[in-house]
Order: structure tokens, then sequence, then C-alpha cells
């Protein structure tokens, strides 16, 4: 991988993206740029979430100054209305709609709380879409809503949730293990991607450990494990089980375990909307410790938002994506690469 940095590298387009929580669409529309488009998020009167180019085909003027009225999302420039489908279904003063009065629409999937967007000009395909296990399954808690503005490429972004090693260093007062400093990553393929763990093997359980499971007397061993989903979404699972215990999904389950999703969603070359979604089987229905939690999480990935803004700057400025490489440097060039795959396929398909 060339160690110069890019700074015109495609977006993967035929793929779902997280564009907004379900909670933030409501009465009026929502700007967001997603893949350096403008779009606008808004509902229908029957609820469903509607996602158009935030344009009206008029004058240009931004839909997301309009409002939800009159069936659909009314222009606040003229009036002309358009429904979730990009159609133009009413023109104050005119009975007659021009065929080119038309939106153009994204498809719309609402799932885990998300409304999602197709980005790409073929078919959506539902299949692509992210899978998030035990999400409203009984026994499990469910923090979501969460949402950060990144300054930085969502590649600096997924090197860096790819990166176990870093945890120790940035995150001291959070999530970082001085225990896990020494101990190598391992990388394997997965269906949909990479994922970079290591087990940190017998040692003592953690307060929280404690106060979440009984472990009794005895020591355990700790999973952490990066996964990255193509094309942008990446999750940690960290699973706690008593020392020396079988590392299947059953037995993981019955011990402490959490899983802590972030969904990238380019919004320029240089910035990434950052939403996360965490799920954890102890203290459930607990919301002192929730409100607890979800102040760590945004401490943590505040700590990487600073982080991969400094480096995003520090790229551009030198033209350098970086001057030497690492063993730990595995698992993201490999993402990387990855998604360079992905890029030119898509670039391929719209040649």
């Amino acid at each position: 991988m060339s160690l110069k940095a890019d700074f015109t590298q495609g977006f993967v387009r035929n793929q779902w993206y997280a564009a907004g929580w379900s909670a933030e669409i409501g009465a009026r529309p929502l700007a967001r740029r997603i893949l350096d488009l403008p779009v606008v998020l808004f509902r229908m009167p029957d609820g469903t979430a509607g996602a158009l180019e935030d344009q009206c085909p008029h004058r240009l003027a931004p839909l997301s100054l309009g409002e939800c009225a009159d069936g659909g999302l009314r222009c606040g420039y003229h009036g002309m209305v358009f429904d979730h489908s990009g159609a133009c279904i009413s023109i104050p003063g005119q009975d007659v709609i021009p065929p080119t009065a038309r939106a153009r629409a994204y498809p719309t999937i609402e799932r885990y709380g998300l409304v999602w967007v197709w980005t790409g000009e073929g078919a959506a395909d539902e299949g692509l879409m992210p899978s998030v296990p035990s999400y409203g399954e009984a026994g499990w808690e469910i923090l979501e809503n969460g949402y950060q503005h990144h300054g930085a490429n969502y590649r600096i972004e997924i090197e860096n949730l790819m990166d176990p090693a870093h945890t120790t260093f940035l995150h001291k007062e959070t999530i970082g293990n001085p225990a896990a400093k020494n101990i190598p990553v391992e990388v394997s393929r997965t269906e949909h991607g990479l994922k970079a763990f290591r087990w940190i093997e017998n040692i003592p359980p953690t307060p929280l450990d404690r106060e979440s499971r009984d472990f009794g007397d005895g020591r355990v061993d700790r999973q952490i494990a990066f996964h990255f989903q193509l094309p942008a979404t990446s999750f940690v699972d960290i699973a706690v089980i008593p020392a020396g215990a079988e590392r299947s999904d059953q037995t993981m389950n019955a011990g402490v375990r959490t899983y802590s999703y972030k969904f990238l969603t380019p919004e320029t070359q240089s910035t990434t909307h950052f939403f996360w979604l965490h799920i954890r089987n102890f203290r459930v229905g607990d919301d002192a410790f929730n409100t607890k939690l979800r102040g760590s999480l945004e401490k943590t990935f505040d700590e990487d938002n600073v982080m991969a803004s400094a480096i995003q700057r520090e790229q551009e400025r030198t033209g350098l994506r970086q001057k030497t490489a690492l063993a730990i440097d595995r698992a993201p060039m490999m993402a990387l690469r990855m998604i360079d795959r992905m890029v030119e396929e898509d670039q391929a398909k719209a040649a």
C-alpha cells in the first residue's frame, strides 16, 4: 500500500448507509450530506421515511428548507410537494405537473432504530444490510441514538476501529487494558469482512465483571474482537468467560458480553457521520448504569475523534498517509484493500 495519502478515493455507492436515527426524523425535514451528496430525510403522513436529493427541480432550492405538509415534503420556495418516490404530487396554481418535476429518491429501510439509505444507481439489495445479532432480544439491553460528527475520512476511522492495539494508550481512562499491550493481534477473514482479535487469558475479573456475573473466586479469559463489515460497519465484541472455558457463542453469551456497533457514513472526503449502538447482556434495565455507560462511550469515541481528526489534518498537510508500517497494521491495511476493490467494482458497473 502506498505511503502517500489519496484524497480522491471514491465511495462504495451500491450499499446501505445509516442516514439518521428514527427519532431524529419527525415533523421537520432533516438535511444530511451523505457520500458528498445533499440528502433530505422526512416522513410521509403514514410515517414512512423518505430520502430525496435535497434540491427542488424547479430552482434548486434545498427541500430541507421546506416542511412536511400537504401529503408529502413541500418546498419552502414555491410550495411544490413531493412524495417519498420523488414524484411531484401538487403545484400551487396549476393542475398540470411536468414530467421533469421530480426529485431523485433514495430507497430507505428503517431497521435497528435507524433510517438507512441506498446510495447506488442499481436496484437496492436488502441482503446487503448490516446485521445486528441480539437486537431486540430478551435479556439484552440496548443503548441507541448515539451520534458524533467526526473530522476525518471514514477510512481513517476504519483503520482506528480495526486496531485493538491503540486502546491501551488512547483510552487509558475508559476501555484501555494494560494487560493486553504485549499480546499479539490475530487477524482472520469473515463472511462479510475481517476480524482482528486477541484473548487475555487467566486474569482476575474486573469489579464490573463481578457485579454483572458470578464468576466466584475464579479467574477469567477476556476476548476483545474488532470486526469490520464491508464497506463501513465496525463492531467490537467483548466477552468474559471462566478461564479455560470453551470459546463458543453459547459460553460467551452465558458470561459477560457486549457488542459495540459503529455505523460509519461518509459525509465528505474529510468528515464522517459516526452513529453508534451498544448492546449488552448484563445490568439489563439498570437506568443509572445506562447513563454512566453512555457517558463513558461518548468519552471513548470523542478520544477517537480527536486523534482521527488530527491524523486527517496531518495527512492533508503533508500529502502522506504514513512513513512506516508496523505489524499491527495488518488488519487495517486488509480492510482498506477490500474497500478499494469494492470501489473499483462499483466504478466498473457504472461505466
